[in-house]
């Protein structure tokens, strides 16, 4: 369709553009045969000479035309050619522009997808992180805990265990007192006798 309104328009272009040399042409044969022959007849009557400048008119317009119609014909096909291949280039283009268009935005599709993929995968890593960090801590605690008991355990045993002996100690110290106390040398000599007859009987 825009070839054809192109071509409408290079034709009446140059058919205006004829019709102008036509008359340019007309009106320069009646300006110069006009005046010649008004001087010699002096009249204004349609004469033989006027004949003559109608058919020289004819003549020349058909030459026009017939010098005119390949070289216009040639010009035009070759300007429909040119438009055709300026509208293909502009189709194609037209093509490939809405190809990396859509290329474009699958990429940004793709990026931004893999954005979220890259975001979600740290994500995970960030909370796979601290649940381990917090599990490590609560070992450490529970590892700590332990040891404090473990030491708690065997300081407390180790006290009892002092205890324990300064208690025998000191229960030996009022036993060996109270038994000074009680016993006499008699008492003591006895013991030793009986101690020597066991021994002597062993």
């Amino acid at each position: 369709m825009i070839i054809n309104k192109l071509r409408g328009f290079n034709l009446r272009a140059i058919c205006s553009f004829a019709g102008f040399l036509l008359l340019v042409t007309v009106g320069i044969v009646f300006a110069a045969e006009g005046g010649g022959g008004h001087g010699e007849s002096g009249g204004s009557g349609w004469a033989a000479t006027d004949t003559y400048r109608v058919i020289n008119f004819i003549v020349l317009a058909a030459l026009l035309v017939y010098l005119l119609k390949n070289p216009v014909k040639q010009f035009l096909n070759d300007r429909i050619r040119v438009i055709r291949e300026q509208l293909s280039d502009l189709e194609a283009q037209k093509e490939e522009a809405e190809k990396k268009l859509a290329e474009y935005n699958e990429r940004l599709a793709a990026l931004s997808q893999e954005s979220e993929n890259i975001i979600e995968q740290y994500r995970k890593q960030g909370e796979s992180v601290r649940d381990k960090i917090l599990q490590e801590a609560e070992n450490a605690a529970n590892k700590m805990e332990e040891q404090a008991r473990r030491n708690i355990e065997r300081e407390f045993a180790q006290a009892r265990q002092k205890l324990e002996s300064e208690v025998f100690e000191k229960a030996i110290e009022k036993a060996e007192e109270k038994l000074k106390r009680v016993t006499t040398a008699e008492d003591q000599e006895k013991l030793v006798q009986e101690y020597l007859d066991k021994v002597v009987t062993k």
